[in-house]
């Protein structure tokens, strides 16, 4: 039986919070992509989430928050919180904390941290009101395939194996949230880039943020626990081979057939009438190009292309995060 797409009126978001506090799993719109919640004290409800998702329980979720005293039940707060707090949230930020006990072990893989955000999207704060559950959500889509920014991308992928769907309209970023380990504030590390960057980050901590290092990186083959989701080599990955480039010119596409698709950054003025040249943004607007990825990235994989190339965006702001996402789904591809 296919899952049941839910408008956000009053009456269903009562209904949705009613399946979370029973143990049930609801797909959720947050302003990155779609997420898959559970309630985050529930151990047996947590583990619902990484069946329906076929997800290792090496890579831990990351917990949703209505406000900071929310956040004060799963998560020891520091003073570097309400600073960024203030600044991000609620918004596309995570931060990995000292996880109080009260957490179960299966959201954290076992970690003694715990990965917390506060989203922003009006009907999940809603819901989140309501419930009165922090929510455990990955995103909402088989694990290691493309992430989901609207409820029809989660009806395609988990559609049989999820009951409820709440629809929130296509999300406003398109890329999933920052990630930043502050459990040593002076000290701060950014594990996953996203719309907010490492540069806006260390103005409001007045201190460096360093990039991810191959100590904090999940260890593909280890026994290892990932510090937080987004950190596997291989990962947002369509079924179709995809190929990366600084930059694809028309002798670059000249020289392949019409049955490869090119994704370009902006639009280019040579494409003419071609129908396999795409683009994020005619314009070449990086939070255009950030919100159109996945969903366009979908398009051309169930396009019938026997292979995908994309051109990697400008390095500034969420073009870093718009190429992490690219260098991933084309990792141990071509």
């Amino acid at each position: 039986m296919a899952a049941q797409i839910h408008r956000g009126t009053l009456t269903n978001l009562r209904r949705l919070a009613r399946v979370l506090r029973r143990g049930g799993l609801v797909a959720v719109p947050t302003e990155t992509v779609y997420g898959l919640a559970a309630n985050a004290l529930d151990a047996q409800a947590c583990r619902r989430i990484f069946r329906a998702k076929r997800r290792p329980a090496n890579d831990p979720l990351i917990v949703h928050v209505a406000d900071l005293r929310m956040l004060e039940q799963v998560a020891e707060p520091n003073d570097a919180v309400a600073r960024l707090a203030r600044a991000f949230w609620p918004g596309p930020l995570t931060l990995i904390l000292a996880r109080k006990a009260v957490v179960p072990a299966v959201v954290t893989a076992g970690l003694p941290s715990v990965a917390v955000r506060m989203p922003a999207h009006p009907l999940l704060r809603r819901l989140l009101r309501i419930c009165g559950l922090p929510l455990a959500a990955p995103s909402a889509n088989p694990f290691g395939y493309v992430s989901p920014t609207t409820a029809a991308h989660v009806q395609e992928g988990l559609g049989r194996t999820i009951a409820h769907i709440l629809d929130g309209g296509p999300c406003r970023h398109g890329l999933e949230s920052t990630i930043v380990d502050i459990r040593d504030p002076l000290r701060p590390v950014l594990l996953r880039p996203g719309v907010i960057t490492a540069a806006q980050l260390g103005r409001v901590l007045g201190v460096p943020v360093r990039t991810v290092t191959k100590r904090h990186a999940a260890r593909s083959a280890g026994q290892q626990s990932a510090l937080a989701p987004g950190l596997l080599a291989r990962h947002y990955s369509p079924r179709r081979p995809l190929i990366t480039h600084r930059r694809i010119t028309a002798a670059m596409v000249a020289r392949t057939g019409t049955d490869e698709a090119w994704l370009c950054f902006r639009k280019p003025r040579w494409a003419g009438g071609a129908k396999n040249i795409f683009w994020l943004s005619a314009a070449g607007d990086l939070r255009q190009a950030g919100r159109r990825l996945f969903a366009l990235v979908r398009r051309l994989d169930r396009g019938g292309w026997k292979r995908l190339h994309a051109e990697l965006a400008p390095s500034a702001g969420p073009g870093t995060a718009i190429n992490d996402r690219l260098r991933r789904a084309a990792a141990g591809r071509g």
